[in-house]
Formats: structure tokens, sequence, C-alpha cells
């Protein structure tokens, strides 16, 4: 009867079903041990202290940690050999951490391979800890410690431990009561009790007292607390023998319990959110917000385990899961139900009597039909034996075969699930995951789960039967199985790289370096090498051959690449950690790693670059270099040097031009130098034709003709450079004492040209009489003569300078156009 195992607890009911019969029994006794399970279906993990049970022996024993499934079936097995363990837990992660007295945390992996430590802080060091708890914060696994000082410190994340101290609970001179952590609005608080009083404390230095509504008039001290699963609700135990059940803020009570004993329970636990279970050795009491219980005895010690649904019951014969029933099994199982979903599996075992009745059952439910296949499917979620499931999900497709607009995605999706369900809750696997638990969890980080526990090919076959792509199920499976692979020290590497390579090389999504990198970290270096063959990318690649000190390999694979930036990478990394010669020795043989380094130093160390052109003896080059070099010397002298090293150089190898030019450069800066002392400005860092510019501005005549002739400037050149710096200073009679020096090589134009630049007609006007008649068009339009213009052009008889000239006329002076037109009609007449 499927109401059989259903207690009703007011309004409710719970149900207590046996999930596995343990593996363990006969060889674990639970009361023996010290528990710690993991959530949703995870491992247990049993620590059993020999010190405490041969109390009269002498020898310091080592505990035992042993890891076992939820159907007590060992996994792993090790004798502790570090510190005093005060606390045991598992992250979301399903690594399980040891909590120290001197405050070091141990995280191990469900196998008990060391992972990482990290501490809880210098006080936690210095005066030791009291307790410890172990939960989950908005940020991941958080684990907090009470000092024997009475202070509390804690952690919100594992993964990245930062030391949070909490607010002191005032006058707390004793161990608490109890204690626990309470997550709330992304907030972290500790929940202590201590006496009478009970206060809530919190990372911003506050504490707060806590006085929750209750009937009684006196309850006793507070003895004991627990957090429900999702931080909502919490439920306090008192010396009185008093429950209270309310918010985890302590502001709503939902209801209240007298158990009618003052002994403390050995566990408080919330059994999904709407009861509360207390365990006193072999009794078991449930108790609901209205005041209703029921009592459940057992024959040996057992350990209570909150889940989001329900409660795990772990013994040592048995493992049962303890729930409300969930309301839409009790509509359809419910003794006198008449809910559609009923109906419809009761006319589906009339159906399969061939009973007539299947279709009476039918027209009673007609209009709601669609309601009672989804109550059917949703149902069969909840039930853990198959044979139920299979009833509901046959009864949910005879009903639906009488609906035309059924969508099936309901059907099919509870089917997969339940088929996944069945399989990862076998004795083998041992997690035994409910609907709702699977639903928050996920599907994807089921299939992590299954990988943590190599269950590859579990995993693979799942991914396959719900076609999950390749990328996120299959290909980063087979990964994970190369990277459990390599760790195998007694396979031989050869047929091991032979082995994944077969089995990965075409699967998408594969990266062979990451599995190199595992089997290099456990000491395979030759493995690490042949799977790097494997790895398509380069920049994958070349990091671990790095790594492995595979030096020639990693520059020829940088420079297969054609990235830059890796070969860069590759260089920069040899010449850190090689001889210098050893170095250049090895890029010498390769041209293009030669010319990318040669680069990179040209911007970064110049002298560098000359060691390396003088180990090739290539004297232009190491010529060029020093030039550039030159121009980063601050100290004259100095530059001069480099300066003449580098004419030295060019003279070895005959270029007789570069050589005379840098030591023209040379004199030049002796020049600017002697100049810089003389009058006080700079000059050095200018070229010859700057310093001339300069030296014409400041009015310094005599030095800028010294210098031009020094350095045989081109009269053209000095002309122009002379003509442009008395203009720009405005020494306008300068200028024209210029202009008459000599027969100008530049024409009189230049000079109307950079009167006309300053804006200086009056001074241009000067100039235009001694303009040769070539030029003086052009000369005449700049200083804005148009008219006169149009006649010079005529009286040239130039017909493409009259066009030019009628360009210039504005629109307005269309007498001047008229007459320009003209001209020009008379100079094609005559042609």
């Amino acid at each position: 009867m499927a109401t059989a195992d259903w207690n009703p607890l007011g309004e409710t009911y719970y149900r207590k079903c046996e999930i596995y019969s343990m593996e363990w029994a006969g060889l674990v006794d639970l009361s023996k041990f010290t528990v710690a399970a993991a959530a949703y279906g995870g491992p247990i993990a049993l620590l059993k202290d020999e010190n405490k049970l041969n109390r009269g022996a002498t020898t310091n024993i080592k505990p035992v940690v042993s890891v076992y499934n939820a159907a007590g079936r060992l996994l792993s097995q090790i004798r502790w050999s570090s510190g005093r363990i005060m606390k045991m837990g598992w992250t979301i992660m399903e690594d399980l951490l040891f909590v120290q007295d001197d405050g070091v945390v141990l995280v191990y992996d469900m196998f008990l391979g060391f992972k990482r430590t990290f501490s809880m802080g210098q006080e936690a060091k210095d005066v030791k800890i009291l307790d410890a708890r172990i939960f989950t914060s908005f940020q991941g696994t958080g684990v907090a410690v009470m000092t024997t000082s009475f202070r509390i410190f804690l952690i919100t994340n594992t993964e990245s431990p930062r030391i949070i101290r909490l607010a002191e609970v005032p006058d707390l001179n004793a161990v608490p009561n109890c204690w626990d952590i309470v997550v709330m609005d992304r907030q972290v608080r500790a929940l202590v009790g201590k006496g009478s009083e009970l206060y809530i404390v919190d990372q911003g230095g506050q504490y707060q007292k806590q006085d929750p509504k209750t009937e009684k008039e006196e309850i006793g001290d507070y003895l004991d607390l627990a957090v429900s699963f999702n931080n909502k609700f919490v439920v306090l135990f008192t010396g009185k023998g008093h429950i209270w059940m309310g918010s985890s803020d302590l502001l709503n009570c939902f209801g209240e319990f007298e158990t009618k004993t003052a002994a403390k329970p050995q566990q408080l636990a919330w059994c999904g959110n709407g009861a509360v279970v207390a365990l006193w050795d072999r009794f078991l009491l449930v108790v609901g917000p209205q005041k209703y219980w029921i009592k459940f005895n057992f024959e040996c010690p057992v350990y209570l385990l909150p889940e989001v649904d329900g409660l795990r019951i772990i013994g040592n014969e048995q493992h049962e899961f303890l729930q409300r029933v969930p309301p839409v099994t009790e509509q359809i199982f419910k003794i006198g139900s008449m809910e559609p979903g009923a109906m419809l599996y009761e006319a589906n075992r009339e159906y399969q009597k061939q009973h007539q009745k299947a279709d009476e059952y039918l027209r009673m439910i007609k209009e709601r039909l669609d309601v009672a296949v989804n109550q059917c499917i949703q149902a069969a979620g909840h039930e853990f034996e198959a044979s139920k499931q299979k009833q509901l999900l046959r009864a949910a497709s005879f009903g639906k075969c009488f609906l035309t607009d059924f969508r099936p995605e309901s059907f099919v999706n509870m089917s997969q699930m339940l088929r996944v369900l069945n399989q990862v809750r076998h004795h083998t696997v041992g997690i035994p995951l409910t609907y709702t638990q699977l639903e928050h969890l996920s599907m994807p980080v089921l299939i992590d789960r299954l990988v943590l526990r190599k269950l590859f090919g579990l995993a693979i076959l799942i991914c396959q039967y719900l076609k999950i792509p390749d990328a996120e199920g299959q290909s980063r499976i087979m990964a994970h199985w190369a990277c459990y692979k390599v760790q195998q020290k007694h396979v031989d590497e050869e047929q091991l790289a032979r082995v994944i390579s077969q089995k990965l090389l075409e699967r998408p999504g594969v990266s062979f370096s990451e599995i190199a990198s595992v089997a290099l970290e456990h000491g395979r270096r030759q493995l690490a090498v042949k799977l790097l063959d494997y790895e398509p990318r380069a920049s994958e690649q070349v990091p671990l051959l790095l790594k492995m000190g595979q030096l020639q390999p990693s520059l020829n694979k940088a420079i297969e690449s054609g990235d830059t930036d890796l070969v860069y990478t590759v260089l920069l990394h040899l010449r850190d950690n090689q001889e210098p010669s050893q170095f250049y020795m090895m890029i010498h043989t390769m041209p293009i790693a030669f010319s990318l380094f040669i680069q990179y130093c040209r911007h970064q160390n110049l002298v560098l670059v000359e060691k390396m052109w003088e180990q090739e003896d290539n004297q232009a080059e190491i010529a060029y270099t020093k030039i550039v070099r030159s121009y980063g010397e601050d100290t004259m002298d100095i530059r001069t040097k480099i300066l003449e090293e580098s004419s030295h150089c060019f003279h070895r190898v005959g270029n007789i031009f570069a050589e005379k030019q840098v030591e023209e450069q040379i004199k030049l800066l002796k020049h600017q130098r002697k100049l810089e002392d003389e009058m006080g400005l700079s000059f050095v860092d200018m070229s010859l034709q700057q310093t001339l510019h300069k030296l014409t501005l400041e009015g310094a005549h005599m030095a800028a003709d010294k210098l031009r002739k020094e350095f045989k400037v081109p009269d053209k050149r000095w002309w122009w450079m002379r003509a442009m710096a008395l203009a720009e200073s405005g020494d306008w009679a300068e200028l024209e004492k210029f202009s008459k020096s000599k027969k100008p090589p530049i024409g009189m134009e230049a000079f109307v040209d950079v009167c006309m630049k300053h804006h200086n007609k009056q001074e241009a006007l000067k100039y235009l009489s001694r303009v040769l008649p070539d030029h003086k068009v052009k000369a005449l339009v700049k200083v804005g003569q148009l008219r006169e213009a149009a006649e010079q052009a005529a009286e040239n008889k130039n017909e493409d300078e009259l066009i030019y000239v009628l360009g210039k006329v504005k629109v307005a002076d269309k007498q001047l156009a008229d007459n320009i037109r003209q001209k020009i009609e008379q100079l094609g007449s005559r042609r």
C-alpha cells in the first residue's frame, strides 16, 4: 500500500524510506566515530579516534579517517598524521575539510588526496580553538572557529580565504552552551547562546541581544540550536526541554513544543523547512509547527544530515531518508482522494485489468485530464522505487493518449531524469539524490560529481543519453579521464600517450597541454613531452615546454606559430635563464628569432644590441647602433666619444660618406656647445639648419655666417633660411640690406613671399620693382595688385598668366574680369 509508511504530522504527512542497506554493516559502529556527511547525497567521512577507545593505553595512536559513499562502500582510508582535529566537514565541491586545534584547515579530496591548506589567523594559532563550524555561504563554503578567548573568526570562501573577526559577545567568560552560523541577506552572522541569553554578532562589530517571543514565562538556558538548510529558519532547545521554531532573525515564532526532558539532544536538525528533528541516543522525535509530533525508534546509533527537501538518517545497517510527503504524491495516493491524478492512476490500474471502470474514471476527470497527467508525471519524480515510478508514468502515458494538444516535453524530461537518478542511486555509485535535489544541484554539477568519483563511463553515457554537446560533455569528461590516467605511474608512458591520443585526438575542445601539465606535476616528464606533441595550439604548448626546460623546442614551436608575442615570450625567458653566450649562440642560427630580438632590444637595451652585433662582427650595424645610442646620452663628452667610435666603425667597412657625416655631426655638436656657453641658449640636438635659423632670430649674424662658411652651406639654402628668419624676427631693415648685398640666388620674388607670409604688404611692395618679368605676375597677385598683374601678363603676351590672374579675381570685380577676358581674346586672335 502506497501510504503504509506515511506518518501524519498535523495536516501533513511524513515518510521514512530506506535508501540503502549499508555495505559497512557489521564493520562500522557509528557510536565510535565522528561522522561528517556531504549534502546532496554526498560521501560520508568517519574519523576513528583510537585514543578515546583505549583510554588505558599509553600509546599515542593516530586516528584513522575513512571515506565511504552513501551506500557504505569504502572509497579511501588514511591514518591521520597531522594535528588534533576539532571539526570535519565537506565543501560544496565535495572536498573534505579538517579544522585543527591550531586553526590550520587542511583540504583533501574525497579520495583523501591532499590539496592545500590555509590558516584561520594568528590568534587561532596562538591560543588554539575550542570549536568550529563548516557552513554554506553566499560565496561558497565557509569556516568559522571559536578560540579559547571566546572570539569568533570566519572565512566565507575556502577557495580564497579572507579572515573576518566577528563582534564579541559581552561578558562571555566561559564556553557558550551553543552557537552556529546564520547567513542572511549576504551577511554572515553568528548566533550564540550564553546561559539564558541569546546574541547575534556580525562582522561589522555589532552585537544584538535577542529575546524570542515564547508562550512560556521561563524556558531556561539555551542548550542547542540549529539553522535550516536554506538559512531562513532556526530552532532552539532550552534547559526546560522547550523547542522553539522560528525565522532566523528570531522575530517570528512558528511553533513551540515541550519535550518533557531536560537532556540535550545528541543532534538537532531541520527536516526540509517544515519540521524539526531531535535525536536522543536511539530515539528520534519529529516536531511540527502546530505541536504535532512523530517518534521513531532505532536499534543502533544514527547520524542526521539535513537536505534541502528532507533528512538523511545514516545508521550501522541502513541509510534512510525522512521527508514530508510531497503534496502531489499526497493528492494521488491519499485514501479517498478525488484529485484528477488519483482518478487517472486508478483508471490506468483498471485498464491494465481490462475493466470497464477505467472508462468511468476517465469520464470523471474529462475536463481536467491535463492536470491529472501532469500530477502523475510530477509524482513519479518523487518516488525512489522504480516500480512506483513506472506505474505513475504509465498512468500519465495512458492519460495523454486522450489529449489532442498535450506537449510531451514534461513527460520526456521526467523519464530522462528518472533514468539518470536511478543510475546514480545505484549502490555502486551511491548518490541518493531526489528529484528536488537534482533541480537545485543541476545536471552539469551532477556530471562533475561523477567525474570527481572517477565514474567517467557513467558520466559519458549520461551525456550521450541527454545529448549534451561534446565540448561540455564527452570531450570534457575524457579530458578529466586522461588527467586521471597520467597519474597512474605503473602504466608505460609510451603506451599511455598512444591510448590517450587515440581517444582524444579527434575530440573538439580537448587541451593536451592541460593533460601534459598534470603529467608534469606528477613527475612524468617524458609523458608530458609526448602529449604536448598532440597539442595543436602553440600558445598552449610553448609555456609548458618552457616550464619543462625544453628551450630549443619551445623556440622552434613559437617561430612556427607565426605569433611574434609568443616568440618574444620565449626569447625573454631564454635571456633571463641562460648565460649570454649560450643565448646568443642559440638565436644566432635562427634569423627570425635573432631579428625579433634585435628589434626588441632597439627599444629596450641598445648596449645589448651592440654586443650582439659584436658577436656577428657587423661593424656597420654597430656604427648605426652607436649613433642611435649617442642621442640617449645627456653628457656631451660621452655622446661625442660614442659618435667617434661610430665613425671608426664606418671607416673599417669603407663607408666614407657615413664616416664624413658622423664627423660633421661631431663638429656641429662642438660648435653648438660653444654657442650655448657664449649665448646662454640651447642649441644641442638641433640640426645645422635649425641652428642657423635660431642664430639669425637672435641677431647673431656674424656667428651664423661663420657657421655657414664652416659647414659650406649652399647659397640657395642659406638665402632662403636667412630671409625667412629675418622676416620672422621682424628685422625688415636687415632683410632689405641682405637683399641688396648681392644678386639673390633665390630671386626677389622670395623676399615678396616671406614678407606676405608675415602679412607685411608695405615691405613686400619694396621688392616688386626688382622682380624679373617672368615671375612678376605671381608676385603682383600675392600682394593683391590684380589689375597690375593683368597688365604685366598682357605685356608678357602670356595667355596662361592672364588665365591665372582671372582665376584670382573676385566675382564682385566684374569690370576687371571682363577686361582680362578681352585681353585673352586679343592674344588668341593674334595667333
